[in-house]
């Protein structure tokens, strides 16, 4: 395999399309967060839902691998 992942072009190459992943999975979380019917955060964090919890990390997982497989 060698060293050729050292390469400057591979390195900013797995930068940007990280920071692309994050950025649609930050506005796929957006548009869900904004198409539920109350506000995400004060549900889980100051009423401590734990269900709507694992709902959200089994969604926040789904967007994550359906991101991964479209960069890959």
């Amino acid at each position: 395999m060698g060293i050729e992942w050292l390469k400057p072009a591979v390195i900013l190459g797995s930068l940007v399309y990280a920071l692309i992943g994050v950025l649609v999975f930050w506005v796929c979380f957006l548009i869900i967060d904004k198409l539920t019917p109350y506000d995400l955060w004060q549900e889980i964090v100051e009423k401590q839902n734990m269900a709507l919890g694992l709902v959200v990390a089994a969604m926040c997982l789904g967007i994550s691998v359906i991101v991964a497989a479209a960069i890959h």
